[in-house]
């Protein structure tokens, strides 16, 4: 099995990703989705929806569809801040913010086969209110499955790495405090967001 991993500006970008690879044949449980809690307007109100759904999944309160999206909830992850979250990376990250592992979202990317730089900029994307899609496949899908991921316009992770290393990040810091992203950054997802 191999993972591939893409991370996008917009929760939308990500969506439809995670809609096309299910759609492709790869099991909802086969695929995660870790996003900023800021990522689109579907969750403007994920405060309220924290409050009253006291941790429970929000796929129905969000409007997602069948398969993974449906199996969305709210949790916190170190470095992140509070996430909207599914599948099996979210859990491996859940677990380690619960102290039963070492590494955090960076580590659970690692081992599971994501180049450590790529993990690095991949969970600072969504620490700054991006969304990340993970998928396990078997060897011979993973170029068919990076195709499709491409198809939603992820973010190129050596550019943005640069980009946020011109600005004076040096890597992930699973310490940092949550993120909320600024005006232009919401405006640059904003710019995203189909229709």
């Amino acid at each position: 099995m191999k993972t591939v991993s893409r991370a996008y500006d917009s929760y939308a970008q990500a969506r439809a990703a995670v809609d096309a690879v299910e759609k492709a044949g790869v099991p909802s449980s086969d695929v995660s989705i870790v996003a900023n809690k800021y990522v689109s307007a579907e969750y403007e109100e994920v405060d309220d929806v924290n409050k009253a759904a006291a941790g429970a999944g929000i796929g129905g309160a969000v409007g997602a569809g069948a398969g993974l999206l449906a199996g969305l909830g709210l949790l916190a992850i170190p470095g992140l801040g509070p996430v909207v979250a599914a599948g099996w990376l979210a859990s491996t990250a859940a677990v380690a913010a619960g102290g039963a592992a070492a590494g955090g979202i960076v580590g659970a990317m690692v081992e599971a086969g994501t180049d450590k730089e790529h993990a690095e900029v991949y969970s600072e994307a969504v620490r700054r209110g991006g969304t990340l899609v993970t998928a396990r496949v078997p060897d011979g899908d993973a170029t068919r499955i990076e195709s499709i991921l491409a198809a939603s316009s992820p973010i190129d992770p050596v550019a943005r790495g640069a980009e946020y290393r011109a600005a004076g990040w040096k890597n992930f810091d699973p310490k940092a405090p949550p993120y909320r992203p600024s005006q232009t950054e919401i405006d640059r997802m904003r710019a995203n967001w189909p229709g």
